[in-house]
């Protein structure tokens, strides 16, 4: 399992904060700017410098705490 830095994971359970909370109150314009902007600090990190992330790595860092065989942790409830 990879390992991330700090402000990146911070940035993406941030960004994932935001995106349930705009789900919850669509149209609000604070929070698709504060989106918008952690989607460019985690884009555009230098952890992804040398290459850009693979589909696989984007979702180690979505996922930090699950194994990546455990698929049970991952379904909704």
């Amino acid at each position: 399992m990879r390992t991330f830095p700090d402000d990146l994971v911070r940035a993406q359970r941030e960004w994932s904060a935001t995106y349930r909370q705009l789900a919850d109150r669509p149209g609000r314009t604070e929070l698709r700017r504060r989106l918008y902007r952690l989607s460019v600090q985690a884009y555009f990190h230098p952890c992804w410098q040398r290459r850009r992330p693979s589909p696989a790595a984007w979702w180690q860092l979505r996922e930090p705490g699950n194994a990546a065989g455990d698929v049970r942790e991952r379904l909704p409830r």
